[in-house]
């Protein structure tokens, strides 16, 4: 392992990898994580394409990557932090940028990302879609995944109904029309690091790690950092409403934007999050 991470780097590297995340220091002493991807062939470049993808200007920070391979990733370290009021606000406002730098398609992949990527430890198919967002959210999105959880026993047929029949009303559902937003795709709160910006600010930032990176509607990102709770979340929307004001009704879509994740999850997971999948779609009746 240390012969990949100083082949990748250009860096000896005088100790490690270990812990968790597994972490390396360089012959310089700079300290590196180094993620390991061999389980899921691709995962690492899809993802190393992705952080270069969302780094954008006056973003939300992002680690550096330091050098990637099929199954080998390896980034600068976020230094620990706290979520802070000011931190939220600033990420309210770096997040709507982030997502106004936009995408060729809905559904297109980061520049050097493999069409065949991954969200979590499941496959995640990118492939530009040059219609409505509401017809390439159900076919590449949603259904994918309600087959797959019901295939494994996380959906009963009445349940898989309900958000086969939320698929067959999307463009009622999806809102206004939007252009495809740049977005990092697995946008739950422990994709979230907060941490010191490194430009001597004091009021700290929101980094972001683990994309899953590709073109898609904005409110998807902001409805997957509803799902498990955020810091201060309610200050980040606040902010982003502010700098890039959504469409009326976004909060009714919340439920629509979570059944990709929700299934996603009862893929890997199983039935809880399914009944989650299916609560979702029974809201949005």
């Amino acid at each position: 392992m240390r012969d990949r991470v100083a082949r990748l780097t250009g860096r000896a590297v005088r100790e490690g990898p270990a812990g968790h995340p597994p972490r390396a220091t360089l012959d310089d002493g700079t300290v590196v994580v180094v993620k390991d991807s061999s389980a899921d062939p691709g995962a690492a470049t899809a993802e190393a394409a992705g952080l270069r993808w969302i780094a954008v200007p006056g973003g939300p920070p992002v680690p550096r990557v330091l050098g990637a391979d099929d199954a080998l990733l390896v980034t600068g370290l976020v230094a620990p932090g706290r979520a802070t009021p000011a931190a939220a606000e600033r990420f309210g406002r770096e997040l709507a940028t982030l997502h106004a730098a936009g995408a060729d398609a809905f559904g297109a992949p980061p520049p050097g990302g493999p069409a065949r990527a991954w969200i979590g430890h499941t496959r995640m198919e990118n492939r530009p879609h040059d219609g409505p967002w509401g017809d390439w959210f159900a076919a590449d999105r949603v259904l994918p995944y309600l087959r797959a959880a019901r295939d494994r026993g996380a959906l009963d047929p009445a349940g898989a109904a309900s958000v086969d029949d939320v698929c067959g009303r999307i463009g009622v559902l999806a809102g206004p029309d939007e252009p495809p937003a740049r977005l990092h795709g697995d946008l739950w709160s422990g994709n979230v690091l907060w941490g010191p910006r490194g430009d001597g600010d004091g009021d700290g930032a929101a980094w972001l790690i683990d994309p899953a990176a590709h073109g898609g509607h904005r409110e998807t990102d902001l409805a997957m950092l509803d799902l498990f709770g955020l810091p201060h979340l309610d200050v980040v929307l606040a902010a982003y409403d502010e700098h890039s004001p959504l469409a009326d009704g976004w909060r009714e879509r919340v439920d629509l934007h979570q059944l990709f994740p929700l299934l996603v999850h009862a893929v890997l997971f199983g039935g809880g999050y399914g009944a989650r999948a299916v609560a979702a779609a029974h809201r949005l009746r």
